[in-house]
């Protein structure tokens, strides 16, 4: 397997490290400060899509508006992108939250309910 197959997958590390250093000074829009950060890039490896999802902590509403902001900022950022990565071409970005930690935390805590609820074993 050659390196270039696994080309969208460095490009999509090198975009998510470089939108949290923007996200930690450069862009300054209110709705992204606290704990917004860019948790994963999905690149497609035709190079021509990226998903970017990004992590909120806070209300459904801070998450939905950080995610507007993003899209807001998508200009900005892509601009940013093509200078410092200098990329033939950058992939179209589209934001996402990432829910995934949400989705553990409610597995954990259904697993916590179920074992309170679970009666211990009778010993013989």
């Amino acid at each position: 397997m050659s390196s270039t197959n696994h080309r969208h997958e460095r490009v999509g590390e090198e975009i998510a490290h470089e939108i949290n250093a923007m996200l930690a000074g450069e862009l300054k829009d209110p709705r992204l400060e606290g704990s917004v950060i860019a948790s994963e890039v999905r690149v497609q490896p035709d190079m021509k899509h990226a998903r970017v999802f990004i992590s909120v902590k806070g209300t459904s509403e801070e998450q939905n508006d950080a995610i507007k902001a993003l899209e807001h900022a998508a200009g900005f950022i892509r601009h940013e992108l093509m200078e410092r990565l200098q990329l033939r071409r950058l992939p179209e970005l589209h934001f996402a939250l990432d829910l995934s930690e949400e989705r553990v935390e409610r597995i954990e805590q259904l697993l916590r309910e179920v074992k309170k609820d679970k009666p211990s074993p009778k010993r013989k």
